[in-house]
């Protein structure tokens, strides 16, 4: 039961975590982030990304670790 209630845990947290993403996605704060960080790419070429795209990775991670705890069978 433990075992469920974390794994729950976990998605719903991923879920939230997501969430937040999608609403600094789309905040002046957000649009400010993906138009500098588009600017300092062109300008030297490095990899960066916005600040909601870490957000969005690790709501997918929280979320599929909680997939795979309610998946996995329990040791007999």
């Amino acid at each position: 039961m433990k075992r469920i209630s974390v794994s729950l845990c976990l998605i719903v947290v991923g879920l939230l975590v997501i969430m937040q993403g999608t609403r600094r996605d789309g905040s002046i704060v957000g649009v400010a982030d993906s138009v500098g960080t588009r600017v300092a790419n062109a300008w030297d070429g490095k990899g960066r990304q916005p600040e909601h795209v870490w957000y969005y990775l690790g709501g997918g991670v929280l979320m599929l670790a909680g997939i795979a705890g309610l998946v996995r069978r329990k040791k007999s």
